[in-house]
């Protein structure tokens, strides 16, 4: 008897260790079959499979990392940040919505007071959040203080790194959090990613920016943040009802004006009005037929897509019938064709202009648009086994444009700054 029991608890320990699969197999110290969103082991056995672990976990980027975690601990060196949001005025909601992006530099109203009050609201108790909120608060006056010219690129002020120590906490405190996600983990997760973005935003780093975007949309997808078909007619509710809606905040950042599609600054170089120094950059045509008329009716066209794809999306979070659920498809593949019809459209428009080298910024920003509402329209309504599979062409693509844009905005500001040295005054926001 007692060797049995032995030799049971010796066989116990000689198992390797469950470090992999979704979070109720761990408890239970059980192998997981790993399917996604939901593990079918924890599906047969009646079980609520409570997921994976987050995303956010290893995302932690390597400048952060560098920045001083303990190094500012004289309130004589910090400017005069607190933490206002111990109650939701509607001064707080504004400044928050308008804080969302560096869009709002240039008066553009982005319709974020919603998304700002449940940010709000939810800092009061939850850590992470607050964090997040404090660090997007310091940068953003830090943007605005010092201005977006070369100097904004390497950021050395007390404001920054104090901006930059928030942001590291509130990453290590969701993934802490994520560890065992639940309802309010989750919610937490998407509210802090809707601020993330826009932190990375305001450092201009579009790469990273753009790997906040394809996580968040990823927990939406595993968590089944909306109703989705499992069979070709088998319509399932929402797994986790009311998160934040992460996909519509990201259309909304990406639908306002672009900059780069307006006349680039002019300067006067040797007698000639050029774009001095832009036009290497930019590359923007010298013809009176250029994108600078070109990307402004692109991007009109994109942005009716955009407010048909939000209005479909909201539909799509009310469905409650499989018949709706089925009309709701047909509308889904007929905004997937008017975005291709729109692609076909750009091609055709940028073959009639000749560029001294790489694409204009501004045709770069409306492929990240394109990309965000073609990634968004595939995973809504959808939750089959090869969704990942299907969508990883299309957020490498996104991935590496973004990667792109992030170098060359830094290196816009750069020659802006070497312009302005020549008396040129210029704005990048």
């Amino acid at each position: 008897m007692a060797g049995s029991v032995f030799a049971r608890k010796e066989k116990i320990a000689s198992r390797p260790k469950v470090k992999t699969g979704c979070t109720t197999c761990r408890v239970r110290k059980v192998k997981c079959d790993e399917k996604k969103p939901f593990c079918q082991k924890c599906i047969n056995t009646g079980r609520t499979c409570d997921g994976y672990q987050s995303p956010f976990k290893y995302f932690i980027s390597q400048r952060i990392i560098r920045a001083p975690n303990d190094g500012i601990k004289s309130n004589d060196v910090l400017p005069p940040i607190r933490p206002t949001f111990l109650g939701i005025a509607p001064q707080d909601i504004d400044l928050l919505s308008r804080y969302f992006s560096t869009k709002t530099l240039f008066e553009v109203k982005l319709g974020y007071n919603e998304e700002a009050r449940q940010v709000l609201l939810a800092s009061l108790t939850d850590s992470p959040l607050r964090h997040a909120v404090l660090s997007l608060k310091a940068l953003r006056e830090d943007l605005e203080t010092s201005g977006d010219g070369p100097e904004s690129v390497v950021q050395q002020t007390s404001s920054f790194q104090y901006g930059l120590q928030q942001y590291n906490i509130a990453l290590r405190s969701l993934a802490f959090n994520l560890s065992s996600p639940s309802s309010s983990g989750l919610k937490s997760a998407l509210l802090c990613c809707q601020v993330f973005i826009s932190i990375e935003q305001v450092q201009k780093n579009h790469g990273a920016m753009a790997q906040h975007i394809i996580r968040g949309l990823r927990i939406m997808h595993e968590y089944r943040a909306r109703p989705t078909f499992v069979t070709p007619n088998k319509l399932v509710p929402a797994y986790h009802r009311q998160l934040p809606s992460l996909d519509i905040f990201i259309i909304k950042l990406f639908a306002a004006p672009c900059k780069f599609a307006e006349p680039p600054a002019t300067a006067t170089v040797n007698g000639t009005t050029l774009s001095a120094g832009l036009i290497s950059l930019l590359q923007q045509p010298l013809g009176s037929h250029g994108l600078r008329t070109i990307a402004p009716d692109m991007r009109t066209k994109l942005t009716s897509i955009a407010t048909l794809t939000i209005e479909f999306l909201s539909k799509v979070s009310q469905v409650d019938t499989t018949d709706t659920a089925l009309r709701l498809l047909l509308e889904k593949a007929t905004l997937l064709k008017s975005l291709e019809s729109w692609l076909n459209d750009l091609e055709i428009v940028l073959t009639t202009i000749e560029y001294p080298a790489s694409e204009p910024l501004s045709v770069a920003f409306l492929r990240l648009f394109h990309l965000v509402l073609k990634i968004v329209l595939l995973g809504a309504l959808e939750s089959s086994p090869d969704l990942y599979d299907r969508l990883r062409p299309e957020n490498d693509r996104f991935q590496n444009i973004a990667n792109n844009v992030g170098e060359r905005v830094k290196a816009y500001i750069r020659c802006i700054g070497t312009s302005s040295g020549r008396g040129e005054r210029s704005t990048l926001r």
